[in-house]
This record gives C-alpha cells, structure tokens and sequence, in this order.
C-alpha cells in the first residue's frame, strides 16, 4: 500500500514539475521582453488613431473586439490550432500546408510583413535558446520564415504546452501588444492601457474557445474591412512610429 502511495505521490510531483516548466516556457515566450520585435507594429492602430477611429479606452476596446471576434484573431487563432495538432501528431506534410496557407493568408503586405518577420524571429531564438528538432526542421524546410502564429504553435506541440492554454497566452500577448501600441499613439495612460487588457478578458478567451472549436479552415475568414483599410493607409501614412 505505502509503494503505490510513493509511486503516485511521484507521478504527481513529476506532472506538476512539467506543468511548472510548460508555464515557464510560456510565460517567456509570450512575454513582451521576448526579442521578436512585436514592439515595432501596431497593425493599422496608428492609421485608426491617426484617422480619429481610436481616440479613448472605450473606442480601443471596440476596435480590439472586432480584431478579436471577426478580424486578425479569427484566423490566426484557427492557424495557430491546426498548426499546433498537425505538429503534435508529427504530421509535417500538412503542418507545411498550413504554413504555406498562414504565409499567403494576409490581406495587405504591412500585415504579412508583421507576422513574417515576428514568427521567423520567434523560430530563431528560440531555437537558440529553447533548441529542439522539430523546430531546426521547420526551419531548414521553410528557410526560417514562418507566419507568427505557426511558428508559436510549433514550438508549444515541441515543448508539449497543451493546446488551449498555448493560444490563450498567443491571443493575450497579441492583444496587449495592440494596447500598448495605443497606449504610445492615442495616446493612453497605463492606467487606462491595463484597463482596456483587463476588459478583453472575455473577448480573448471566447476568441480562444472559437479557434479550437474549427473543424475546417476553409470555414472561417474575417469581415473587417476598416481593419484592412487602415493597414493600406499606413503603408502610405507620412509619419509613422511603428512598421504596421
């Protein structure tokens, strides 16, 4: 009786040591201190400020809903899904599919730019600093370029971060990232900016649970056009802070 106490006291004390280090992981990864340069986008904010779209806490908060429930969220979150089951079931063919689709999935080139160059920064360093095969492959097969969601969600499945609180965290940064970049353009106090995160709460968890709920990718897509058109604006804005 007392061995078979021992022994799944052990198990217990080894689970909860690899949930530790999976939140460790994540907690790096999606920290805004980790070098991938999210800094540097704001992803068409500085246009809707500049415009008079985004103005105050409230006006963010809608605007980041949308992103979150019809817009940029909607598609990466699914990419970011199927990337991370494909790669938990080694099934690199179609993980290279939906890599090639994430690459083409953009609707403007300052939005393609934003999340090529953050996922082949993410797959560098953390190559560098959290090494392992999977994404050493990924990186000779894609030459090191991979839509920021994808390269993410590889490195989770690698690192064996359960799904859900993997694109929970990716959706969190995401969106604290856009608040910080209004924060900096409209601009916002802290204060308001952790406000603003701390009313989203809803909006990113639903975000999540719908993303893990998509069968198909073929079914979604997002209907934020003032989104897209912000993003081609700034292309051609004559003063700019960020590179989106």
């Amino acid at each position: 009786m007392i061995p078979a106490i021992a022994m799944a006291l052990s198990m217990r004390s080894a689970m909860e040591s690899a949930m530790a280090d999976a939140l460790y992981r994540l907690l790096a990864w999606m920290s805004p201190a980790y070098p991938i340069g999210a800094f540097s986008y704001s992803h068409g904010i500085e246009t809707a400020v500049e415009e008079g779209l985004i103005k105050d806490r409230a006006t963010l908060v809608a605007w980041l809903q949308s992103v979150l429930q019809q817009g940029t969220a909607v598609v990466d979150g699914a990419l970011f899904a199927a990337a991370w089951r494909c790669a938990s079931a080694e099934d690199w063919p179609a993980f290279d599919s939906i890599a090639e689709r994430a690459a083409a999935w953009r609707g403007t080139s300052e939005m393609a730019l934003e999340s090529r160059q953050q996922g082949g920064s993410f797959l560098s360093i953390t190559r560098t600093a959290w090494p392992h095969q999977a994404l050493d492959a990924a990186h000779q097969r894609h030459a090191g370029e991979l839509a920021l969601p994808v390269a993410v969600a590889l490195a989770a499945a690698a690192h064996e971060i359960a799904l859900e609180p993997a694109l929970e965290g990716y959706l969190h940064a995401f969106t604290a990232n856009l608040i910080s970049a209004a924060v900096r353009s409209v601009p916002l106090g802290q204060s308001d900016g952790q406000i603003a995160l701390a009313e989203l709460l809803a909006a990113v968890h639903e975000a999540t649970e719908a993303a893990m709920a998509v069968d198909h990718l073929d079914e979604i897509g997002t209907a934020t056009p003032l989104l897209d058109w912000c993003s081609m604006r700034h292309e051609v804005q004559y003063t700019r802070l960020f590179r989106s």
